[in-house]
């Protein structure tokens, strides 16, 4: 007899189950090749437990939509303002077919990524792309779309790619407010479930506990409400799960400032593109017809330490700093009490180093995460829906992550420690 759900193993939500129609997208080349490309990039050179795929993390991201999309659409827990903006929720099959483009929207979302995922992507792609315009030109490929277009029910390429992606990359398509709602479920700031998915993830690989939150808790109280003001329909957590909400984003937080920005990961990132610069044709990522690169990180790792062995090949230095671990050291951290005499520390002691120990040798790293205020409605037990911000303090004190060093060359480290405690003081006048 021929087995129908299929069961894979996973260390976040012990079980992910797929159909024999949604194993056909998962058995696709274009998704298998997910298994060759790190989560975090060169993160275990760092955190040694941190060599899990973007394969995994998709299909985990596949089922907590799922388990968002039956939580929302629940005939009690649908709001009767909601009911009357949305009459989806009240169609069954149109709910079948739309909870299977979501499961599918969630499991392709990632299938963009080129070899190390964001650590190199922003500086390596040709003008115009990024790898959300990668993951939509994938999706609506011939290839995939003979393979949606099979599912029962036959889903559409254009509906998986807007809720893969969300309304900030495809602006120039129309969404309903359906549309809207269900790529928040996996895209939204606040509770996108592949945020969700990762922190929890990469917080476990990596051994670490900053990003583990009561994600049961949450899920369970995540709501379909009408915004305060507007009454657009957005996602929104009913009062008892405001806490989760809150240990989430303070969650995402922790993982940033002590994971994803952490110094050495970030100059691992610096020292993989200046090698990537150098070793692709034309220093950059050639795309196919399909609009994606046949690379992985396997071949990528083996052009690493082919270069570090042989000095005659391309990106030789950047590849020996990652093999043999000489990366760039921080020399110097923007401090509040320097910021105080001078605007901008950073770049003073950048450029002081630079002229002291020549070119090539100094970085400045400098990111300042985006962030934002997280507001999102929130369902008071009397009935009332108010926002967010009147009711947490907590998510309004939430800081931004900012990350700014000065880095050496390793073996100016120490002279340049030496040299900022002598001039500091003249530097920062």
């Amino acid at each position: 007899m021929t087995k129908h759900l299929h069961e894979i193993r996973d260390p976040i939500h012990t079980f992910i189950r797929l159909d024999t129609y949604e194993r056909t997208a998962l058995d696709s080349p274009a998704f298998q090749r997910l298994r060759h490309i790190h989560q975090l990039a060169l993160s275990h050179l760092v955190y040694p437990g941190a060599t899990h795929t973007r394969f995994e993390h998709s299909l985990g991201t596949m089922e907590l939509a799922s388990r968002v999309f039956d939580v929302v659409t629940a005939p009690l827990a649908v709001h009767n303002d909601i009911r009357e903006l949305m009459p989806e929720l009240s169609q069954a099959d149109t709910l079948a077919y739309w909870r299977r483009v979501i499961r599918m929207a969630a499991l392709y979302h990632d299938i963009g990524h080129l070899p190390f995922s964001h650590a190199v992507e922003e500086e390596l792609l040709p003008t115009g792309w990024n790898h959300e315009k990668l993951t939509v030109e994938i999706i609506e490929s011939d290839e995939m779309k003979d393979i949606w277009s099979k599912m029962i029910p036959p889903l559409r390429s254009e509906h998986i790619a807007k809720i893969a992606v969300g309304k900030k990359i495809l602006k120039d398509k129309p969404f309903s407010d359906w549309e809207a709602v269900l790529s928040d479920i996996i895209t939204g700031d606040a509770f996108g479930v592949d945020r969700m998915d990762y922190l929890l993830r990469d917080s476990h690989h990596a051994g670490v506990a900053y990003g583990r939150f009561d994600h049961f808790r949450l899920l369970d109280t995540l709501r379909i409400l009408p915004s305060p003001g507007s009454k657009e329909p957005s996602l929104g957590v009913e009062m008892g799960g405001i806490q989760s909400a809150e240990a989430l984003l303070l969650a995402r937080y922790f993982m940033y400032s002590q994971v994803y920005f952490h110094s050495v990961r970030r100059m691992y990132d610096r020292h993989l593109t200046d090698f990537l610069k150098e070793w692709l044709p034309h220093g950059k990522f050639l795309l196919s017809d399909k609009g994606m690169t046949d690379l992985t990180d396997v071949e990528v790792t083996n052009g690493i330490f082919q270069a570090a062995r042989n000095n005659k090949c391309r990106g030789h230095h950047a590849a020996k700093r990652i093999t043999e671990r000489k990366h760039f050291r921080i020399v110097y951290s923007r401090n509040p009490s320097d910021a105080e005499i001078h605007p901008d520390p950073c770049r003073a002691i950048y450029e002081g180093l630079c002229t002291e120990l020549g070119p090539g040798l100094v970085i400045r790293d400098r990111y300042v995460d985006p962030g934002g205020a997280f507001d999102f409605p929130v369902l008071e037990r009397d009935g009332r829906i108010v926002s967010s911000a009147t009711v947490s303090d907590t998510l309004a004190k939430i800081p931004h992550v900012v990350v700014d060093n000065v880095c050496v060359d390793p073996e100016k480290a120490e002279y340049s420690k030496d040299w900022l405690k002598s001039n500091r003081d003249k530097i920062l006048v």
